[in-house]
């Protein structure tokens, strides 16, 4: 292809379209054959040859065979899925479930595969199926696999979707029923995550009798609330209804407002009180701002933002749980609450202890330091983790050994990481503040710190692991390999 596409002519732009579609389509192909061979280069059942008591320590740490995908597919050892996320930089789950989907398609859709393998499919819409029909018995997914082999090339990918799930429940009608019959006995309430515009999703599934109080109080609140916004839609009011669910002093303020019995007499507490559903004596002591205060929930609230954004400066916070926002954003969200502001931590101390249980103080600061797991490419920001000794702790040193946990050797490690990085042979080095260094078992290397995880030189990262205790080698960073064309 030319290096100007201004070079093409109109035909050769449409063909370069084509060309280009095909090529990606056989280089997710490749991504997924590469997976396929990583699982049957590790595929040996790591409990082979043990006796009983080897045994139950190698399910004991995790040192076990998985299936990963559907009835039918060959199993992969857990120990081995640390590295291959890692070569492809991205979290585990995702190569996971990668390795998953190529396990269905090659081993329980080898029709569609085919289909794949030469290019004519799109790769994600087979991985979709394949993850669909991961429940369906093996001697079924015939059904399923020739149905959409059949059209996976020629038809809209809604009507392949749609097929493919009719044909599911075709393969495996009783555990539909089962799974539909579960789905409603089975109940849950959650809240997503926070989207780029500062909203979040409220998902439950209740018991339905409980569904029609629900939508009155959020039908009443929506209604107080005209009044304060006589612009807003009946949708938008009953978003900002919902939002009171989780400020019960203000909820119920909006649900009591305008049927106060003291200064109308004409009001029925009594009425008032199935109206609202709240027994009258309760009614009462809501009333009472110091019982209100009370039973209004508490919650700690981690703000980030730069001293210079509370002296007028154009900038953000960020808030643990919800995102950046504006700091506008962020005094409306802490508006009428009752706010208590701890003492400011500074990072930049080094505090440690002799102990091998991390403090509560010292895990603060290693979280406000890192922001969350210390594993390459690692996803998760929370702060349900172990703290981990990346220099593993050494117990029995001599008194005058210097402390070995603290915020000098000290990270916060999913449990499935810590895992890992304590059994499958990988290393790994805290070298800097918030600066770590690891090393894989088959040598690929990696830098974690503020600017996040990158490749680095194997023999960089040896000596980085090799160098003295305080010792912290900081070597130049390696120009990028890419050339981006800019001319016009």
């Amino acid at each position: 292809m030319p290096e100007d596409l201004r070079d093409l002519s109109a035909r050769d732009v449409l063909d370069a379209a084509t060309s280009t579609l095909r090529t990606r389509r056989l280089l997710e192909v490749q991504e997924l054959r590469v997976l396929e061979q990583w699982v049957a280069m590790h595929g040996a059942d790591p409990l082979d040859g043990l006796d009983a008591r080897g045994r139950e320590h190698a399910r004991a740490i995790g040192k076990v065979l998985r299936q990963l995908g559907g009835e039918g597919t060959p199993g992969v050892q857990d120990f081995c899925l640390g590295e291959i996320a890692l070569a492809r930089e991205e979290h585990v789950n995702a190569t996971r479930s990668a390795m998953a989907d190529v396990l269905d398609l090659v081993h329980r859709m080898p029709l569609t595969w085919a289909v794949c393998l030469a290019g004519d499919a799109e790769v994600w819409v087979a991985r979709t199926v394949a993850s669909r029909s991961r429940r369906v018995p093996a001697d079924r997914m015939w059904i399923v696999d020739q149905a959409v082999a059949r059209m996976i090339a020629t038809e809209s990918i809604k009507r392949i979707l749609d097929v493919a799930d009719a044909k599911i429940i075709e393969a495996d009608t009783g555990t539909h029923e089962d799974e539909v019959a579960e789905a409603k006995q089975r109940g849950f309430a959650a809240v997503g995550q926070t989207e780029d515009d500062g909203t979040r999703m409220v998902v439950a599934r209740i018991d339905a009798a409980d569904g029609p109080g629900i939508d009155a109080v959020l039908e009443r609140v929506a209604e107080a609330l005209l009044t304060s916004h006589p612009d807003a839609t009946l949708d938008e009011r009953r978003s900002m209804a919902m939002g009171y669910f989780g400020r019960l002093g203000q909820l119920f303020e909006l649900l009591l407002r305008g049927v106060d019995p003291t200064t109308d007499p004409n009001t029925d507490p009594d009425a008032i009180a199935r109206a609202l559903a709240i027994p009258a004596d309760v009614l009462d002591l809501l009333r009472d701002p110091a019982i209100a205060a009370r039973i209004a929930p508490q919650a700690k609230l981690y703000v980030h933002l730069h001293e210079a954004v509370l002296l007028g400066e154009e900038g953000v916070a960020r808030v643990e749980g919800l995102g950046a926002m504006t700091l506008s954003e962020l005094q409306v969200l802490l508006a009428r609450h009752n706010v208590v502001v701890q003492p400011v931590i500074d990072l930049s101390d080094r505090v440690r202890t002799t102990a091998y249980e991390h403090p509560e103080s010292i895990k603060e600061r290693v979280h406000l330091i890192t922001g969350g797991d210390y594993w390459p490419y690692a996803s998760s920001t929370g702060r349900g983790v172990d703290y981990d000794h990346p220099t593993p702790y050494r117990p029995g040193a001599p008194p005058d050994h210097p402390p070995q946990t603290g915020t000098h050797n000290s990270g916060p490690l999913g449990r499935r990481h810590h895992r890992w990085k304590t059994r499958a042979g990988f290393t790994s080095r805290q070298c800097g503040h918030g600066r770590y260094v690891w090393l894989t078992p088959h040598g690929l290397a990696f830098l974690v710190d503020h600017r996040g995880s990158r490749r680095i030189d194997p023999d960089e990262a040896r000596q980085m692991l090799g160098a003295g205790e305080q010792v912290e080698l900081y070597f130049p960073d390696q120009p990028l390999s890419v050339e981006i064309n800019l001319r016009r």
